[in-house]
């Protein structure tokens, strides 16, 4: 750990210490400037809405592309002999190839 980044460290403990101590006039400083209410307007219109986006995402998005392939059919051919295999085999029966993650369904030479 470099010099720099321990003076970074300290200096943000610092203010952070600060802040809890004067933790109640920050919280009235921000009540005068009116923070609260547009908290409390960002909360109400916003926060549902973007919750439901975040979790409808969150649930679609995480697809695995590779699991997902293989597990469309049975049918594979060897990237060699261009031989049709049935299942998932380790090895060509004809030419006996190793197979590879490459091999899919539909795959020609």
């Amino acid at each position: 750990m470099t010099l720099g980044i321990r003076k970074v460290i300290v200096a943000s403990l610092v203010g952070l210490v600060f802040l809890a101590a004067n933790i109640l006039i920050v919280a009235n400083r921000l009540v005068e400037k009116g923070v609260d209410e547009k908290a409390n307007w960002i909360r109400e219109e916003f926060l549902t809405g973007t919750a439901i986006a975040v979790i409808i995402a969150l649930l679609i998005l995480p697809v695995n592309p590779k699991g997902s392939s293989r597990a469309v059919g049975l049918l594979r051919r060897c990237p060699v002999c261009d031989k049709m295999m049935i299942g998932s085999p380790n090895y060509c029966g004809e030419c006996g190839s190793k197979e590879s993650e490459k091999c899919s369904i539909g795959v020609t030479r």
